[in-house]
């Protein structure tokens, strides 16, 4: 049976094959794993050079990391992962309630609904930074200024118009017949929701739980408008603090970038699976 590659070529066979495919994987692996190894390693090298990176050091060492904790990183640290605890979990809670209204009911309205959530999506963050600070700073009807607190950090990104248009569409797949079963064996509405469709969803839940973990975690700007004393700062922000500082070395910006890389890292480890299987799901169906 002969094997064929992406493209649809057919898969060459022998020694030479086996050599390039080794050489090919091995640049690929340098060019996308090299410098997050090098930066690994920066980070736990005693000293530095910033123009040499290597990924085979003399000795390792944690005087970058006592000098990090020193400049308070792992206060920051900490902020970024209140910030995204908060506001992945209402993103999360507010997509699947979202999508199940838009994907299973039927309303006046609705797909000028998802043409505004899409249209979300388009404006980029410079463009929604000055009236975003100016709601923030007086929240409409609560007439309460959410500046100089975390939660200003997680209101905001509470709502993410990418996370609601992949729940709608995943939703939509799932075959109406299970609801009208789970009905006519008395099921209400909130059954019906949690225990029929949500367990269907979970593939849709990873994807949504990655990029949103991920955009959440990588925020700059919204920070940025929010934080008003050095202590409220998350690690992108503060990364930005600590290289305007000459008497921070280095090693300090690598152990911060580390610390910023690793949580997405193991975020996408940990929800792996249902990522992949949300991401084929599409093309398997029908």
């Amino acid at each position: 049976m002969r094997n064929e590659t992406a493209l649809g070529l057919a898969e060459a066979r022998g020694p030479w094959a086996r050599v390039l495919r080794s050489v090919l994987y091995t640049a690929l692996f340098m060019v996308f794993a090299g410098p997050l190894l090098a930066l690994m390693v920066g980070a736990f090298t005693p000293t530095v050079d910033p123009t040499q990176f290597t990924l085979w050091p003399d000795r390792l060492s944690l005087d970058n990391l006592e000098r990090a904790v020193d400049r308070n990183v792992l206060d920051y640290l900490l902020n970024s992962f209140l910030v995204v605890g908060g506001g992945l979990a209402l993103q999360v809670l507010v997509s699947v309630f979202a999508g199940y209204a838009l994907a299973r009911k039927r309303f006046r309205g609705s797909a000028v609904v998802l043409v505004l959530i899409l249209a979300t999506m388009m404006l980029p963050e410079e463009v929604l930074a000055v009236p975003l600070s100016v709601l923030l700073a007086d929240l409409p009807l609560l007439h309460v200024s959410l500046v100089g607190s975390l939660v200003g950090m997680i209101v905001p990104v509470a709502a993410w118009g990418f996370s609601i248009l992949v729940m709608t569409e995943f939703m939509k797949e799932i075959p109406k017949e299970l609801e009208e079963s789970a009905r006519l064996d008395g099921a209400g509405e909130f059954r019906v929701f949690w225990q029929v469709v949500l367990p269907l969803c979970r593939p849709a839940l990873g994807v949504i739980g990655i990029f949103g973990f991920t955009m959440i975690w990588d925020q700059y700007m919204l920070p940025l408008l929010v934080a008003t004393d050095p202590a409220q700062y998350t690690l992108p922000l503060a990364l930005r603090s600590l290289r305007s500082d000459d008497q921070v070395g280095i090693g300090v910006l690598l152990v911060g970038a580390f610390l910023a890389m690793l949580p997405s890292v193991l975020a996408f480890l940990a929800l792996q699976r249902s990522f992949i299987r949300g991401l084929t799901s599409g093309a398997v169906k029908g």
